[in-house]
């Protein structure tokens, strides 16, 4: 959530700054700014509630030009999304600053200054930032030296973009909780909170580690650790290329990216698999001496992320025979936690960055666990970096706001994990070369389902009108059904629950009638005819069905039921393959609807704050 683009350079950094917001807009937001330094060295600033392309028509009437600057996309924390309240925040004419996070302690010093004679012009927590910073300089302090005391002062998460009239061709960064990367051109310096931003200008990245301090001029970048001692950090050369986030003929990047699930797919597994056997080495050194002590599984995540956990349990405990708990990050982190001996530590995000996941990480290092594994889709990502083990989905860049490639290839890789642990405790070799070969079909299963799509954009139409849905899915289709659930819900607004189709009497059967559409996946597998009663108990009650069903179900379009007919998919991988036509549902609803399919409101992409 929020985004942060700044830089010092020979050029005008205006139009850069303006295409790195639009280039975040994809985590969320309901404002924009931008603060530049002109050639006479003055603070100029020009901010707007919504899109960027507000921001860009309020440039248009009023052009700002300068080498030094920093922009922000704001997603409301503290403080009305509004004009006032977005960043970059000022004090005195002369501090300008961008943040990302929460400011714990801002009462405290919002009191203080104001004692100091400090005015505010907002309601947000960054405020008080910038008045520090000013108050730190009039004590004598340089910028760098004055950054460094304010971050002192903050208790919470931050990053920070700072410039100053008084230091022209100097920009200075920080971070703690929230991620900052540096971009390095020639003879110019950058930051922003995820490489997507800066692609046009650079493919040469540092990546700041927790409590680091930059400060970057046109020609040298000096990095302070958290300790004050000047450091180096890595440089990085990303393979993304400047148009791998465009949407080309797509018209929403959601659409895009649920057609990119093949390739995907297919880039996940590479090098991961070789003849009949996945390669434990792909999780990194050591994995194999780790997972010949995994007795357990306790997998943490939020979201999307999370559902992808609850099918992965269902694999755990099937195919490797060791107990799994599976749990959402932000309730894990407060409450005490009992740990059994020899349990693997597993964490979920896509973006690596999920504010309540990495806290659980960094709480369970205490906790006993016998090593932690991410699996993540960042390779430079805060998760990545502090776990012990990693798997990278190689989902690459994934705009919409609502994830879809992030989700199927999640399940990929971890059903590579559940491999693994089962070879341990007796799966056949046989067993393993046929998980295989269901793996490497996967694409082309997954190719075969996407060719549902003008079938489910005109079954689409018969959820325009609707305020409610009720998804139904059993065993490991129904975190599949909780998933399609939040995808309506996350971009149509439809209200929509999931349930395990086996609770119908408990409850939810209560709302069926003729306008709550019931959505169910029907797989061709041991509990499939348990579903065909549950779903004879919505259509008893005069219930709209629509599901999606194995061809070899047996399930076909007839009376209140709409069918749609899979290709007949293996149960190891059917909750990957039976996922996307729920994407394609929601998407198409979405449409249909007039909302906005890419940044649904209220949302963000990467969830930084707790």
């Amino acid at each position: 959530m929020c985004g942060i683009v700044g830089a010092v350079a020979q050029r005008d950094v205006a139009a850069i700054l303006i295409e790195g917001l639009r280039r975040l807009e994809y985590r969320g937001y309901d404002s924009a700014g931008i603060a530049v330094l002109d050639g006479g060295a003055h603070l100029r600033r020009i901010r707007a509630l919504g899109k960027v392309r507000r921001l860009e028509d309020a440039l248009a009437r009023d052009p700002l030009a300068g080498s030094t600057g920093i922009a922000h996309t704001r997603w409301a924390t503290h403080g009305e999304p509004s004009e006032r309240n977005a960043h970059p925040h000022v004090s005195g004419e002369r501090i300008a600053v961008v943040h990302n996070g929460i400011i714990e302690n801002h009462e405290s010093l919002r009191e203080r200054q104001r004692a100091a004679g400090y005015r505010f012009e907002s309601d947000t927590d960054t405020e008080v930032i910038a008045h520090q910073i000013h108050l730190h300089l009039e004590r004598g302090l340089d910028l760098v030296q004055a950054v460094r005391a304010t971050v002192a002062d903050l208790a919470g998460a931050y990053a920070l973009g700072v410039i100053s009239a008084d230091r022209p061709g100097e920009l200075v960064a920080a971070r703690r909780g929230s991620p900052l990367v540096i971009g390095i051109g020639i003879g110019e310096h950058f930051i922003a909170s995820d490489v997507f931003a800066l692609l046009p200008v650079t493919q040469r990245f540092c990546f700041l580690e927790e409590g680091d301090v930059a400060h970057l001029t046109r020609e040298h970048l000096t990095i302070y650790d958290a300790a004050g001692q000047a450091v180096a950090r890595p440089e990085r050369v990303s393979e993304l290329s400047a148009d791998s986030v465009e949407r080309g003929a797509y018209r929403h990047y959601m659409l895009k990216e649920i057609f990119e699930q093949p390739r995907a797919v297919a880039d996940t597994l590479e090098g991961r698999i070789s003849g009949e056997r996945v390669l434990e080495a792909a999780f990194g050194p050591g994995a194999g001496a780790v997972f010949d002590r995994v007795e357990a599984v306790h997998i943490v995540a939020c979201g999307t992320s999370y559902h992808a956990g609850l099918v992965a349990r269902y694999w755990i405990e099937s195919l490797a025979g060791i107990p799994c708990q599976v749990e959402v990050a932000s309730e894990f982190r407060y409450r005490r936690v009992v740990v059994t001996p020899g349990t693997l530590f597993v964490t979920i995000s896509q973006s690596g960055e999920t504010a309540d996941t990495l806290a659980a990480l960094r709480g369970a290092r205490e906790l006993g666990y016998l090593a932690s594994l991410a699996i993540c889709n960042v390779p430079e990502s805060s998760l990545v970096r502090e776990s012990s083990l990693t798997l990278m989905t190689r989902a690459g860049p994934e705009i919409g706001v609502a994830s879809t490639k992030a989700f199927t290839t999640q399940l990929t890789a971890l059903l590579l994990l559940v491999v693994c642990l089962a070879r341990r405790r007796g799966l056949a070799p046989e067993a393993e070369a046929h998980l295989v070969a269901e793996l490497r079909g996967l694409p082309g299963r997954i190719e075969a389902v996407l060719g549902l799509n003008p079938d489910i954009q005109a079954l689409a139409d018969e959820f325009a009108d609707k305020h409610h849905a009720l998804f139904l899915g059993r065993g490991a289709h129904y975190p599949v059904a909780m998933e399609g659930a939040l995808k309506l819900k996350e971009i149509s607004y439809i209200h929509a629950e999931a349930y395990p189709a086996g609770e119908l009497k408990h409850g939810p059967l209560a709302l069926v009638d003729a306008d709550m559409p019931v959505i169910a996946v029907a797989s061709n597998d041991q509990l499939l005819e348990k579903l065909k009663s549950n779903l004879q108990e919505v259509r008893a009650r005069g219930g709209r069905l629509y599901v999606f069903a194995d061809r070899d179900s047996g399930i076909v379009g007839e009376g209140g039921t709409r069918a749609l007919p899979v290709a007949p998919t293996s149960e190891a991988i059917a909750p990957i393959v039976f996922t996307v036509p729920l994407q394609l549902l929601a998407y198409h609803v979405a449409v249909l609807k007039g909302t906005d399919v890419d940044q649904p409101r209220n949302l963000a992409k990467s969830v930084t704050v707790e």
